[in-house]
C-alpha cells in the first residue's frame, strides 16, 4: 500500500524541469515578442518605410520556421546518440550564445541574424525534448498525474511569456536593444543552471539501440518491396515527391531559401509517407506485425499533425500581423502594441485551470466527453473566429474609423482559447501516441506543425507581392490586409472541418512506459 501510494506521487524532479521551462520561455518570448518592432525601428531602417513591415514579417516568420524545424535534429540526436538530458544541456549553451549575439550585434545585421540562427538551433533542439523528458519521469502507476503536469508545463510556459511580453517592450524603449535582448539571455543561462541542478534525480532513459524494425526501416521496406503481379504505386508516389522537392528550388529567386526548403520538406514527407501507406502491407514478413502496425499508426498521427498547421499559421501572426495592426490603433502614451501579446499568456494561465476544473467536468456531466481530438477540433475553429473578428476591426480601420487597441482583446481571447485547446492538448497527445523508440522524433514532428504553419504565412506574403494577385484582391473591395485576414480565417475553419472528420475514425494509443 505504501509503495503504491509513494509511486503515485508527483516525481520530485519535476520542479527542476518546470523551473527550467519557465525561465527558458521568458527568455524566448522576451526576445521573440520585441523582434518585429525592433526590426522595423532599427535593423531594417535601410529599407523604404513602406517595405519594412513586410520585410520584418518575413524575418520573423523565417526565424519561427527555424525554431520549429530544428526539433527534427534535436529529436534525432537524443533518440539515437546522446539521450534527452545531454542534448538539452548542450543545446541550451548554444541557445545562450545566440542571445549574446543579439545583445552585442544590435546594429550589425549579419551578427544579429547569426544570433537568431543560433537561437533557432538551440531553442529548436531542446523544444521536443523537454516536453518528452517530462513524460519520461512517469510510468503506468502515476501517468494520470502526467496529464496534470503537462497542463502545468504549459501554464509555466505562459507564466514566463506573460512577464516577458509585458516588460521587454518597455526595456526596449527605455534602455535600448542591448539591454532588452541581454535580459532574456541572462534568463536562459539561469534556465540552463536550473536544469543541470536536477541531474541526480532525473529518470534518464538511454538512447534507443539500433533497431532493425525501426520506423524508417519499415517505411523503406514498404516502398521498395515487390509483390508478384502488382505495380508499385507507393514507390512512384515517393519518387515523384523527390522530384517535386528538387523542382521547388527553381522558386528560390521568388520565395527565398527558407520557404523553398520548407516546400521541399512538405513534398518529401507527404510523398514518402503517402507512398509507404499505400504499400505498408508489403513490409509484413520482413518486419513483425507490431512494427508494421506501429509505423502505420505513426503515419496516422502525422495526418493529425498536418491538419493542425493552419492553426499555427494564424496563431504566430499575433506577433507580426496583429502587432502591425495595433500600430494603426489608438493607445495610451505609456503603452506599445507589442505589449498586447501579454494578454495571451495571461488568458492561458486563467483558461487552463478553468477548463480542467469547470468546463470539462461540466461537459462530462452533460454526456459529452472532451477528448483530445475533440478539443483540438474546437481550438482550430476558435482561431478562425478570432481572425474573422480581427478582420472586421481591420475593415473599420481601413474605412477611417478610429479604434482603441483594446478592441483586440476579443480576438486575443478567442485565439487563446483555441491555443489552450490545440497546443496544450497536443503536447500530451503527441507524447502518448509516440512509440517508445520514437518519442523525440514524433515530438519533433509535432513541433514541425508550427514550421509548416509559418510556411503558409510566407507563401501568402509572397503572393500579395504579385501584381495579378493584388489586382484581384482590389476587385473584391477589401484592403490587402483585411483580405489576408479573412483568407486565413477561412483556411482555419476548413481545416477544423477536415480535422473533425478525420478524428472521428482515429483510434488513440497509450504509449506510456510500463
Amino acid at each position: 500500500m505504501n509503495i503504491a501510494s509513494d509511486r503515485a506521487r508527483l516525481p520530485r524532479q519535476i520542479p527542476y524541469i518546470i523551473g527550467n521551462e519557465g525561465c527558458e520561455r521568458f527568455s524566448f518570448y522576451g526576445m521573440r515578442n520585441i523582434l518585429t518592432p525592433f526590426l522595423i525601428t532599427s535593423l531594417l531602417l535601410y529599407l523604404p518605410g513602406s517595405e519594412r513591415p513586410g520585410a520584418a514579417k518575413d524575418v520573423f516568420h523565417s526565424f519561427v520556421i527555424g525554431v520549429y524545424f530544428f526539433p527534427l535534429l534535436g529529436g534525432w540526436l537524443a533518440d539515437r546518440y546522446f539521450g534527452k538530458y545531454h542534448t538539452v544541456l548542450w543545446m541550451s549553451l548554444v541557445y545562450c550564445l545566440g542571445h549574446a549575439c543579439l545583445a552585442v550585434f544590435e546594429h550589425h545585421r549579419t551578427g544579429f541574424f547569426v544570433g537568431l540562427g543560433l537561437i533557432a538551433l538551440g531553442a529548436g533542439g531542446i523544444k521536443p525534448l523537454v516536453a518528452s523528458f517530462v513524460g519520461d519521469q512517469f510510468d503506468q502507476s502515476n501517468k494520470h498525474l502526467a496529464k496534470v503536469v503537462f497542463d502545468a508545463f504549459y501554464w509555466i510556459i505562459n507564466f514566463g511569456s506573460f512577464f516577458a511580453s509585458l516588460l521587454m517592450p518597455i526595456f526596449l524603449r527605455q534602455f535600448g536593444a542591448a539591454v532588452a535582448f541581454g535580459i532574456p539571455g541572462a534568463l536562459m543561462f539561469v534556465a540552463t543552471v536550473v536544469f543541470w541542478s536536477g541531474r541526480k534525480q532525473y529518470v534518464m532513459l538511454p538512447p534507443a539501440p539500433p533497431d532493425p524494425h525501426a520506423f524508417s526501416r519499415v517505411i523503406r521496406t514498404a516502398l521498395l518491396a515487390q509483390a508478384p503481379g502488382q505495380a508499385r504505386p507507393g514507390l512512384w508516389l515517393a519518387v515523384t515527391s523527390v522530384a517535386a522537392a528538387g523542382a521547388a528550388f527553381a522558386l528560390l529567386p521568388r520565395l527565398g531559401f527558407v520557404a523553398v526548403a520548407c516546400l521541399a520538406l512538405v513534398a518529401l514527407i507527404g510523398g514518402v509517407g503517402g507512398g509507404a501507406w499505400l504499400q505498408m502491407e508489403r513490409a509484413r514478413g520482413t518486419h513483425p506485425d507490431a512494427a508494421v502496425d506501429g509505423a502505420r499508426n505513426v503515419l496516422r498521427v502525422l495526418v493529425i499533425f498536418a491538419l493542425t498547421t493552419p492553426f499555427f499559421s494564424l496563431f504566430d501572426q499575433k506577433a507580426s500581423t496583429w502587432v502591425l495592426q495595433g500600430n494603426e490603433m489608438a493607445m495610451p502614451a505609456w503603452f506599445q502594441s507589442a505589449q498586447m501579446q501579454a494578454l495571451n499568456p495571461l488568458l492561458v494561465m486563467l483558461l487552463i485551470p478553468f477548463n480542467n476544473l469547470v468546463l470539462y467536468p461540466l461537459l462530462r456531466r452533460h454526456g459529452w466527453e472532451p477528448t483530445a481530438l475533440r478539443r483540438m477540433t474546437a481550438g482550430i475553429a476558435f482561431s478562425g473566429l478570432a481572425w474573422i473578428v480581427v478582420g472586421g476591426l481591420q475593415l473599420l480601420l481601413d474605412g477611417g474609423t478610429p479604434l482603441s487597441i483594446f478592441w483586440q482583446v476579443l480576438p486575443y481571447a478567442l485565439l487563446t482559447l483555441g491555443e489552450v485547446l490545440v497546443s496544450a492538448t497536443g503536447l500530451e497527445f503527441a507524447y502518448s501516441q509516440a512509440p517508445a523508440s520514437m518519442k523525440g522524433v514524433v515530438m519533433s514532428f509535432w513541433n514541425l506543425t508550427t514550421t509548416i504553419g509559418n510556411l503558409w504565412v510566407l507563401l501568402a506574403n509572397a503572393a500579395v507581392r504579385n501584381g495579378t494577385v493584388t489586382g484581384a484582391i482590389a476587385g473584391t473591395g477589401l484592403g490587402l490586409v483585411a483580405f489576408q485576414m479573412f483568407f486565413f480565417a477561412g483556411f482555419a475553419l476548413l481545416a477544423a472541418l477536415a480535422f473533425g472528420l478525420y478524428a472521428r475514425g482515429y483510434r488513440g494509443q497509450d504509449n506510456y512506459r510500463a
